[in-house]
């Protein structure tokens, strides 16, 4: 985690808090919370706890000492709205990310509610350079898209994360990003083709920008990422780092 990042949609990732508890079927098979506990119990590591929730304030100021703009993914390895994050650190957070607006900084929860009420007392209008999201891993979720549509922002995405069933009909308006890819690890849960299918095609029929991640498997990169013959990068519409236009 850090300045360089092998995900494929961002380029950083910055995570003053890291640990998390399991919400939904999404999480069953969490990659941050494999990668944290094979370090519990090892003294002097960053995460001697494991995947406890913890906050860490040392961390706060990373985003404001990367000059070069970039895509910066908040909390990789956590997420800033569990219930256990004082709002009182959540807006540590956001106060730096006001003042670092070469970035875009791509904050994803799956505790949609909790960024609804929490940014709507906060924010008239979210700063452009802000951009939301919620993870849907299959159709019992959906109501989080819904939850993001309430909140005033320039860029609203979907992490469809693993995806471990179909998604049916989706409403995108209001979308203007959708992120796509399977489970990767021990025991990772088969993505069906045609569900991907299924949502690129709703995508390209609402004018929604999308990006396929990867098929996942044991490894992240264990069956590449190309749909139906090619790689499927696409951005925001008018996407530039430091700003949407």
């Amino acid at each position: 985690m850090g300045d360089k990042s092998a995900i494929e949609w961002t380029d950083a990732t910055w995570n003053p808090v890291t640990g998390c508890t399991k919400i939904s079927a999404g999480c069953d098979n969490c990659y941050a919370a494999r990668f944290a506990e094979r370090w519990r119990g090892t003294p002097g590591h960053p995460f001697e706890a494991g995947f406890d929730l913890t906050l860490r304030p040392d961390r706060l100021e990373q985003p404001l000492r990367w000059k070069k703009p970039r895509r910066i993914f908040v909390n990789s390895m956590s997420d800033l709205f569990h219930k256990d994050v004082p709002a009182s650190f959540i807006d540590r957070v956001f106060d730096v990310m006001e003042r670092a607006d070469w970035h875009n900084f791509q904050v994803l929860t799956k505790r949609s509610s909790r960024m609804r009420s929490y940014l709507m007392d906060r924010f008239r209008n979210l700063p452009d350079h802000v951009w939301l999201g919620v993870s849907v891993e299959d159709a019992k979720v959906k109501r989080r898209i819904d939850v993001l549509c309430e909140i005033p922002a320039r860029v609203r995405f979907l992490s469809i994360e693993p995806l471990i069933g179909p998604l049916g009909a989706l409403n995108l308006f209001g979308i203007h990003w959708v992120i796509v890819g399977g489970e990767s690890g021990p025991g990772a849960r088969p993505m069906h083709p045609d569900w991907v299918r299924d949502i690129r095609d709703q995508c390209i029929a609402q004018n929604v920008p999308f990006f396929f991640k990867q098929w996942g498997g044991i490894r992240p990169k264990s069956n590449g990422r190309e749909l139906d013959g090619r790689e499927w990068n696409e951005m925001p519409v008018g996407y530039k780092i430091g700003a949407v236009r």
